[in-house]
């Protein structure tokens, strides 16, 4: 079985640069997409409260027969559970629907600025971690103002931040605040959700490297040193995306995908999404 390099977080623990996500996977078929998944080699697993599917999770896990030790899973607390009592809450119920005692790392999902309560929000996750309940604790879309509030107003500095990050929107400076604290960046929508594929720029990389656009853009995250976590609930494109380890993007070709930054998102902006 290929073997998926690892980074080390902040706190030592080792996490898989690359895994699968199963963001706007129905609940009916996250289970057999997560079998697929672990089928074609995946051990790191993404989920999260507000996705509705953390039992698939589980069903997925047990239908594959992969022990729990040799899995790395990820859920994330949603902004209607913000707040220290709610999210000891609502990370026991993750728990219960992810049908183990532990995680590996466990995420604030948004900062939810209008709430303000993800400082409050952030003590509980390092209780949670004290408690050994999760292996790492970290943070999902915040920008560098949030991360700088939990570094100056608690004792933990995040080890993870997952944020949207793909060739047209690269989070440079973001990206250059994780590296000044020694936390992990983490790319959700690593393929823009499909938007870029057809890219003139990506085809033409795929054609010279015998790959599709999508292992391109894989390869340029792994390179560029971001935990990657693509989707999808067809067998063959979860395989292929898995398919990432035996090729290695030139220097000029890396710097042609950099060329594609222009800020565009695809999902909303933290400072904007106060949804609970």
């Amino acid at each position: 079985m290929t073997e998926v390099p690892s980074i080390r977080l902040n706190n030592d623990t080792r996490m898989p640069q690359l895994g699968f996500g199963v963001f706007q996977v129905p609940p009916e078929e996250t289970a057999q997409a997560v079998q697929h998944a672990l089928q074609a080699g995946y051990r790191s697993l993404d989920t999260a409260a507000a996705y509705g599917n953390e039992a698939g999770v589980a069903e997925g896990i047990r239908a594959a027969g992969v022990s729990r030790e040799e899995l790395f899973i990820t859920t994330k607390l949603w902004n209607s559970d913000h707040g220290y009592d709610a999210a000891q809450r609502a990370f026991d119920a993750s728990l219960d629907k992810l049908a183990t005692n532990y995680v590996d790392l466990y995420l604030i999902h948004w900062p939810v600025p209008e709430q303000d309560h993800y400082v409050a929000t952030w003590q509980a996750l390092e209780k949670i971690y004290a408690d050994g309940r999760s292996r790492a604790i970290g943070v999902s879309n915040f920008h560098p103002k949030h991360l700088r509030r939990l570094v100056d107003e608690s004792n933990t500095v995040p080890a993870v931040n997952q944020v949207e990050l793909h060739p047209r929107l690269q989070q440079a400076e973001l990206r250059s605040f994780h590296a000044e604290h020694n936390i992990a960046t983490e790319a959700w929508s690593p393929l823009a959700q499909g938007g870029l594929l057809a890219n003139e720029t990506l085809t033409s990389l795929a054609a010279k490297y015998g790959k599709t656009s999508a292992q391109v853009v894989l390869r340029w995250h792994l390179q560029v040193g971001n935990v990657v976590i693509p989707k999808s609930v067809t067998p063959t494109r979860i395989a292929e995306n898995f398919d990432v380890f035996d090729f290695e993007l030139a220097d000029d070709d890396m710097a042609a995908v950099a060329e594609l930054d222009n800020g565009g998102r695809v999902g909303p902006d933290p400072d904007e999404m106060n949804v609970t």
